[in-house]
């Protein structure tokens, strides 16, 4: 080997040293530097230099490459765990609201609202409450039911409000990654790695992860693909794009993430935006449904006992408060066609009720059953409404009783009215036509967001029913007492469960599942930390590490200096000789 080539190794050592400190300098100054990966160069040996004597030497030493020192797999256990922390975190934060919403074991819960509108008509029963306290005290359970589902809407707003805000934030970052794409396939076009450009990448989809569950392929360009689910939206330097799709099916709300290119839909199943999805349909909108539910069977209930309640003078007349459209009159009220009673939470059925006419100067009475058949078979056996009731056949049979007259007003309500000398009173009835007429009844509305009181009751609550008839006599507080039995009575409506059963089971079943979500985004954030305590030893910044290195790069330089020098004197002392 001559002394030229080992001129020309020192200083391979000192492009080397160089190099190591120079990668040491910069992993020192971003020891603090959020999401930064730890570089390492690596070297090799320069190929043979030839042969001296039989003897062979190497030519120095090279750069290999620097690269970042990560654990690939690791980091995508990463990005999930990420995901699942934000998703969990999310869920117990939507839950808890939820739960803060229903307000339950307090003093002003719905539970104890409902007991105390029971309790009342056990009180008015007993005499020792008015009408006029059982009606204020029925309006105070229409008033919380509405607040509490416009208070259940809001929640449901405010997560429609982080979904959009949601969704465009993880657009923007698709953008990002699309972008560093193709700046990373751009520089390490055979010069080397962009290490910055990886982080920066890494970083992005990091923060992507919180919103969305995503997966990164590597390309061999550099470049990666995220896809969500198994959708791809990000294709190398082309984003996809991300939007939050809002439509309208069957007066419902419904929302989902699509792609913005072609509407193509995301299965998004975690990360914030995941666990909002899941929590509006799964927590807020059942909470709801089952909201709804209660007060839609609480007002039929209700209307079906209050219907068939009287005084002992009787009725003079009876409104109805549904509103039947000219041509849904003569449509059976179970026909699918019939747009007023097709779409209610509640239905009448096959059985019938009774009225009965008095008489006021004789006290004479005839009582007049009126047939409801809802079966859906037609006279001839087959499947049809052609034969089954309509509100125009119970008008009809209204107004051919003597001293009674039956008609629809202007807005399509039936209206029964008794002609002078008569009264009349309903009773027995076992179809629940006469609720679901509103004829006589107790509530309006047909759920949660609209349930309220009679208004002519709320002006005069001395129109309030309590008796009935019952075999034949009149009781004065039969339908008090009744009323007062239906907060105990088990309904096939609610699966054979109480109203107050059911309500109780939908608030447990809210607490359970905040409870659970607790425990879980308490996991959670124990898994991603655990992550990143391992991703930390592996791509962290050790300074003591690297301190080390950079004393022995230091040296590395004086030695490759010192070959240098020594191999310079050495020549000289050649040209000198020659």
């Amino acid at each position: 080997m001559s002394l030229t080539a080992a001129m020309l190794i020192g200083r391979s050592a000192l492009t080397a040293s160089q190099l190591g400190i120079q990668v040491a300098g910069n992993n020192i100054a971003n020891v603090g530097t959020p999401g930064y990966s730890r570089q390492v160069a690596s070297f090799m040996p320069v190929g043979d230099g030839g042969t001296t004597a039989g003897n062979q030497s190497g030519r120095g030493v090279s750069v290999r490459d620097v690269r970042r020192q990560i654990d690939a797999a690791l980091q995508n256990r990463l990005w999930n765990g990420a995901a699942d922390e934000a998703a969990s975190a999310q869920q117990h934060q939507t839950l808890s609201s939820l739960e803060s919403t229903l307000g339950e074991l307090t003093d002003n819960d719905f539970s104890s609202r409902l007991q105390g509108f029971f309790n009342i008509w056990s009180e008015r029963a007993n005499l020792s409450k008015s009408s006029s306290v059982v009606v204020q005290q029925a309006g105070q359970i229409t008033d919380y039911l509405r607040k509490m589902q416009k208070d259940l809407g809001g929640i449901q707003s405010q997560i429609d409000a982080q979904l959009g805000s949601g969704a465009e934030r993880a657009d923007q970052l698709l953008t990002t990654i699309a972008k560093l794409n193709v700046q990373i396939a751009t520089s390490e076009g055979g010069q080397g790695l962009a290490n910055s450009l990886r982080d920066q990448r890494d970083q992005v989809i990091g923060e992507l992860s919180k919103l969305v569950d995503v997966t990164s392929v590597d390309q061999p360009d550099g470049s990666t693909n995220i896809l969500i689910g198994s959708t791809p939206v990000v294709l190398a330097g082309v984003s996809r794009g991300i939007r939050l799709d809002m439509t309208q099916i069957n007066g419902k709300l419904e929302v989902s993430i699509k792609a913005k290119d072609n509407s193509e839909f995301l299965d998004v199943q975690s990360g914030q935006i995941g666990a909002l999805l899941s929590s509006r349909k799964s927590s807020v909108e059942q909470t709801g449904a089952a909201l709804n539910s209660i007060a839609s069977q609480l007002i039929f209930e209700v209307n079906k006992l209050h219907s068939t309640g009287t005084n002992k003078d009787g009725l003079t007349s009876a409104s109805g408060s549904l509103s039947f459209a000219t041509a849904d009159r003569t449509r059976s009220l179970n026909d699918v066609y019939n747009t007023a009673t097709s779409n209610l939470p509640f239905q009448a059925k096959s059985g019938g009720f009774y009225i009965t006419v008095k008489q006021t100067g004789t006290n004479a009475t005839q009582t007049v059953r009126i047939n409801v058949d809802l079966d859906g078979v037609d006279n001839t056996g087959n499947a049809g409404f052609a034969n089954d009731t309509s509100a125009e056949s119970i008008r009809a049979a209204l107004g051919a009783i003597p001293g009674i007259s039956a008609s629809f007003d202007a807005e399509g309500k039936l209206q029964v009215a008794a002609q002078s000398g008569f009264s009349f009173s309903f009773s027995d009835d076992s179809s629940g036509a006469l609720a679901l007429l509103g004829v006589n009844s107790f509530f309006t509305g047909t759920d949660a967001t609209n349930i309220a009181v009679r208004s002519d009751l709320v002006g005069d609550p001395n129109k309030l029913q309590v008796g009935r008839i019952v075999d034949g006599s009149f009781v004065e507080n039969g339908t008090a007492l009744e009323l007062s039995k239906l907060q105990n009575q088990a309904l096939s409506s609610l699966n054979g469960r109480s109203i107050g059963e059911t309500w109780a089971d939908t608030v447990q079943g809210v607490g359970v599942a905040t409870s659970a979500a607790k425990t879980t985004a308490y996991a959670a954030a124990s898994v991603r930390e655990s992550l990143d305590a391992q991703r930390a030893s592996i791509s962290g910044v050790s300074i003591d590490e690297e301190s080390l290195n950079l004393l022995n790069f230091q040296r590395q330089y004086q030695a490759g200096a010192r070959l240098i020098d020594i191999s310079n004197q050495l020549l000289a002392s050649l040209m000198q000789i020659v």
